[in-house]
């Protein structure tokens, strides 16, 4: 089994159910997660026009390759009922895989450790409630030490 970290992101209808649902779909799919963080409610990046996001993490094994991970997350965000959004734009659901193992990827249309988490407090907060000492493969630090070097954002703990 592989260790997957997932960030899952909503800011469109029963926002808690969302991130409830995401969980069921990922479980359904060889994606067993065993821990979920503290769900963070947070404001919009980028596009502002828009309803507060909820943000959480979670913790998964999976058998799936990356790119079969990701062939099911997407298919998990479509089950959703997740249609093309603009970068940073309203969402039903949001999952994106923010480390596979300690693996470093660079592929078309698939990039881990994902390739903005390290600016995002709304992903580091969550992260670091369940994993403060994972190590960052690609600089070297832990995720409580990104946290810590993260730019300041409008968040708060559910």
């Amino acid at each position: 089994m592989k260790q997957v970290f997932l960030g899952l992101g909503t800011n469109l209808g029963d926002r808690e159910e969302q991130i409830r649902l995401a969980v069921h779909h990922l479980n359904a799919r060889a994606i067993h997660v065993s821990r979920l963080s503290p769900i963070y409610e947070t404001e919009p990046e980028g596009f502002l026009d828009q309803g507060l996001f909820l943000n959480a993490v979670a913790e998964a094994q999976t058998m799936l390759a990356p790119r079969e991970l990701l062939t099911a997350i997407k298919q998990i965000e479509v089950a959703m009922k997740r249609i093309g959004t603009q970068r940073n734009g309203p969402r039903i659901i949001d999952i994106d895989i923010l480390f596979y193992e300690n693996e470093v990827i660079h592929e078309p249309g698939l990039e881990i450790p994902h390739p903005r988490l390290r600016e995002r407090r709304f992903v580091l907060a969550p992260l670091a409630d369940i994993a403060p000492g994972w190590i960052d493969p690609v600089s070297n630090s832990t995720v409580a030490e990104l946290l810590e070097r993260a730019k300041h954002s409008h968040y708060r703990r559910l």
